[in-house]
């Protein structure tokens, strides 16, 4: 199915507004992080305490946010997504607020701490709703899982770039108010909009089945493998345009990857649904793997550099489009928030081992000693494929949908999103 067809199947399925307010949505979540740490940076003179910030509102993010998908799965997305969304917004402004008139230092962890925590989770409640709406037909599972993985690469790649304009043109205060409004906006509209997947009765939710299972840890521990490539190949980024006399230049090659990476999610949408989703996983690990050796010897020239990071990029959307479309695979459909929100966490936590090991790396041995550990979770993540990635694990289940689907209020668009489309007429 072509990205134009499914763009128009998705609007089939949810009237098309809701694409536009998952993207803006979580254009916040993308936003925080960099602008939080422009933001205390440039108010206390110190990148340290613009780090820890920083850091309070990750750890945040990896707490909360599983909880988050929890409520969201059990209350149903409308009242959590709300509720989420109006906090975040206001934790925001109170960052901003506590920053710019210079109180003490825990006067701004607090704040930067709700806003991780309170994140709205557009990107899994998200990809929890396409589940719902897709209604156990699986080439429509697997076509809005991978469009939304799009959606998701434009999120990751434009948020970090508006908050950098926004600095470079007024101040990074003006990037995390745009945040706070479109949190407050957006996501707002997302969790009210009548496709929400309404939550779990009670009686469902006692005989759910248990979280955890062996396939669903694994997909985790992936997950966690490619957030530590992220984090060592930020500070290697850094560390070596900085040797390299050109420290201006490490936010365009950021804005490279998350290119090449979302041309990457679009291209991994075209192809044939008989590639399953283990194989893709399989060899997307070694896509990431051969792009983390090149980077071992791209450390003494900026052009080999741009190269090196331009391939990483394209096997990042096809390696988080596909473990977020085996968690659908994997876990029970009443979890299935949840589960995505902590796949999330995992990325992220790990994200930061994997900044704090390259920066231990850069600091005891070379500029380039990161790309080392970026090379060694891409090794470690290649074994782990290569050992589980099986069709045995993560085969297809043919569940039926949650009972609560059924009892969603009346909308125009429902009765298309309940009706299992025939795969030959998606194109």
């Amino acid at each position: 199915m072509s990205v134009a067809v499914k763009f128009r199947t998705a609007a089939q399925l949810t009237g098309g507004r809701v694409l536009l307010w998952s993207l803006l949505g979580r254009l916040p979540n993308a936003m925080s992080p960099i602008g939080t740490l422009l933001l205390v940076s440039r108010n206390t003179g110190s990148v340290w305490c613009g780090s820890l910030v920083a850091g309070a509102l990750a750890g945040g993010q990896a707490v909360g946010g599983p909880v988050v998908g929890r409520l969201a799965d059990r209350r149903g997305q409308r009242t959590v997504g709300l509720v989420t969304a109006l906090v975040n917004a206001v934790a925001l402004v109170a960052l901003v607020a506590a920053s710019q008139r210079g109180l003490a230092l825990g006067w701004q962890i607090a704040p930067a701490a709700l806003i991780g925590l309170s994140v709205p989770l557009v990107g899994p409640l998200s990809r929890s709703r396409w589940v719902r709406l897709a209604a156990g037909e699986p080439e429509l599972t697997s076509s809005m899982l991978s469009l939304d993985g799009i959606v998701d690469e434009v999120g990751f790649t434009a948020g970090p770039a508006l908050v950098g304009v926004l600095a470079t043109a007024a101040s990074p205060a003006v990037g995390l108010l745009t945040a706070a409004v479109l949190s407050g906006v957006c996501a707002s509209l997302f969790a009210l909009h009548p496709t929400a997947s309404p939550g779990v009765p009670k009686s469902h939710a006692r005989s759910a089945e248990r979280l955890l299972s062996t396939p669903y840890v694994l997909l985790l521990a992936g997950m966690a493998l490619l957030g530590a490539c992220f984090g060592s190949v930020q500070v290697g980024i850094t560390a070596t345009t900085e040797a390299l006399g050109r420290p201006g230049v490490a936010g365009l090659l950021y804005g490279f990857v998350g290119c090449t990476s979302s041309f990457a999610g679009i291209a991994t949408t075209a192809l044939p649904a008989r590639w399953e989703l283990p194989a893709r996983l399989r060899a997307g690990t070694v896509l990431l793997f051969a792009a983390s050796c090149v980077l071992l010897f791209a450390d003494g020239s900026l052009v080999a550099l741009t190269a090196a990071v331009g391939f990483l990029g394209v096997a990042v959307a096809p390696q988080m489009i596909t473990m977020f479309g085996l968690v659908e695979r994997t876990v029970p459909a009443a979890r299935l928030g949840e589960a995505m929100a902590a796949l999330v966490s995992a990325l992220i936590l790990a994200q930061s081992a994997g900044t704090f090991l390259g920066g231990w790396a850069t600091d005891h041995f070379s500029p380039g000693a990161p790309f080392a550990v970026t090379s060694t979770a891409a090794a470690t993540a290649l074994l782990l494929a290569a050992c589980t990635a099986t069709d045995h694990r993560y085969r297809r289940r043919n569940a039926a949908p949650l009972p609560a689907a059924a009892d969603a209020p009346n909308h125009p668009h429902e009765p298309a999103a309940r009706t299992n489309t025939p795969s030959t007429q998606l194109g």
